[in-house]
């Protein structure tokens, strides 16, 4: 498919949002956060996420430079309410306000809520790793109820992603991110605009019955109703979704997906997030010791195919982005044909 330089890209979505009305400052955010998650690989929360999110502005639901609001400080717990704000802005807000209680008391609980569509749930790991902290993310959707609970037949829930990052000295920190869903939405509606199928297995259509078609979950039928997506690991997958919602979602006050008689293009995320210091615990030394033996021994693993050794989490993301930062990120037509009438709604001329 067609490619286009991230720097370039990036340009694109950045005049998309401040047309918007947002600052430069906030349009560049969203915009490098959307062209990180295509370097990364993970283009279901990349730059196709635009005209989502240009049809929630123009609901009213999207609120446009707005920040982090205090609910409560007790140092080592913050209650934070997003102002149905930018994901991708009050999300690096949130963290950097918990990055600072957590080096003072050794560690931060940080409670957000209300925030619109936070995107790739790894990035805000990371920035937690670069400061040297480990940290858990816990995270609900609501939008459209489009995953199954195990032994359901249609949607009660979002994707609600779940994420673990641990640094690791002089490396690249161990980055555990993914939908508890089979896959994430997003990636079907990438599916979807190439005209793919899926494997068996991830997808029910309206009636409930197993389907290939990733179209289902991203485009009402006829009736008006939708398929839904399969819980990853069964009961397991299934249990740790519901965990999402409850800590994410009723623990933060976000609120956690009930059926709405409106129907809204906005996508709602409350995120629950713990920040560890490894020094309050440990110290640094030995923490730093145990993390690289232990990632060393796992690598050591004889590959089961001598073409693919065994990485751990957050490598396979680097590799794309050493790959694409040289080559482009590749956008199907269907995807920026989306973008291109995004951008007209607020005449910006924008191309590849």
């Amino acid at each position: 498919m067609p490619v286009i330089a991230h720097q370039e890209l990036e340009k694109q979505i950045t005049k998309i949002v401040k047309a918007m009305g947002s600052s430069l400052a906030e349009a560049k955010t969203v915009a490098h956060n959307l062209v990180l998650a295509n370097l990364k690989g993970h283009d279901s929360h990349g730059v196709g996420m635009i005209p989502r999110y240009v049809e929630a502005f123009l609901e009213g639901v999207l609120k446009i430079n707005q920040g982090c609001q205090v609910r409560s400080d007790l140092g080592s717990l913050l209650v934070l309410d997003a102002q149905q704000g930018y994901g991708q802005v009050v999300g690096e807000e949130a963290m950097q306000l918990g990055i600072e209680r957590a080096h003072k008391h050794g560690s931060c609980i940080v409670s957000l809520s209300n925030a619109h569509h936070l995107g790739r749930i790894g990035h805000f790991a990371e920035i937690a790793a670069s400061q040297g902290l480990v940290s858990i993310h816990l995270v609900n959707v609501r939008s459209l109820p489009v995953v199954a609970v195990w032994g359901g037949g249609d949607g009660r829930h979002g994707t609600n992603p779940f994420c673990i990052g641990v640094p690791i000295k002089n490396k690249a920190p161990f980055i555990l991110d993914f939908a508890t869903s089979r896959v994430a939405q997003g990636k079907m509606r990438v599916a979807y605009n190439q005209g793919k199928t899926m494997e068996p297995g991830y997808l029910i259509d309206p009636q409930g019955r197993p389907t290939q078609d990733p179209g289902v979950v991203v485009k009402p039928n006829a009736d008006g109703k939708m398929g839904a997506l399969m819980p990853f690991g069964e009961h397991k997958g299934s249990g740790l979704a519901i965990a999402c919602e409850l800590l994410a979602g009723a623990l933060t006050g976000s609120g956690t997906w009930k059926p709405r008689p409106k129907k809204s293009r906005a996508i709602w995320n409350g995120m629950l997030s713990i920040l560890i210091n490894p020094q309050s615990t440990n110290t640094q030394e030995q923490f730093d010791a145990e993390v690289a033996s232990f990632v060393s021994w796992v690598k050591q693993s004889p590959a089961a195919h001598p073409s693919s050794p065994v990485q751990v989490a957050g490598e396979p993301e680097l590799a794309i982005m050493q790959t694409r930062m040289k080559q482009g990120i590749g956008i199907d037509d269907q995807t920026w044909a989306d973008i291109v009438h995004a951008a007209k709604q607020f005449d910006v001329p924008i191309n590849k």
